[in-house]
């Protein structure tokens, strides 16, 4: 992981997010690997809506093709249970194989040891850098806490 990070801090909501990757909408992070790979996992936000994670399960086989904005699994935390969207095209590189002994990782490291699983493809061009992806998490938690944006 890359040493730079952009500090955001919202209400009582505060991260640090790493500049050397990509964010979506539905506050997941994109890793170009550089190999023809990507990394994909939960931003800080998105563990915690989703509180300490419990059990997930990937629907996909190793080496199947996906398409950007099918689900491929699902995760359960302590506050809800989500369905897993690949974030892009590609074929499914497998999930990260270090969660099975310490699931715990993806709330405590979420941009570290906690990332979730790999796809072979491109990073899509509607990924935000991340000053968009602040900005848009601005307008998120304004919504969430009632106000205007």
């Amino acid at each position: 992981m890359g040493d730079s990070y952009l500090a955001y801090k919202r209400s009582q909501f505060s991260t640090r997010l790493p500049t050397d990757r990509y964010y979506t909408k539905a506050h997941v992070w994109v890793a170009d690997q550089g190999d023809g790979t990507a990394r994909i996992g939960f931003t800080r936000f998105a563990t915690r809506m989703l509180g300490e994670v419990v059990e997930f399960e990937f629907e996909t086989s190793l080496g199947a093709n996906i398409e950007e904005g099918q689900c491929i699994g699902w995760i359960e935390g302590f506050k809800a249970v989500s369905d897993l969207y690949a974030p892009l095209t590609g074929r499914f590189a497998g999930p990260n194989p270090d969660l099975e002994d310490s699931i715990g990782d993806i709330h405590r490291f979420p941009y570290d040891r906690g990332w979730l699983y790999r796809i072979e493809g491109d990073v899509p061009g509607d990924c935000m850098n991340p000053d968009e992806y602040a900005q848009f998490l601005d307008g998120t938690i304004d919504r969430m806490m009632g106000k205007s944006s």
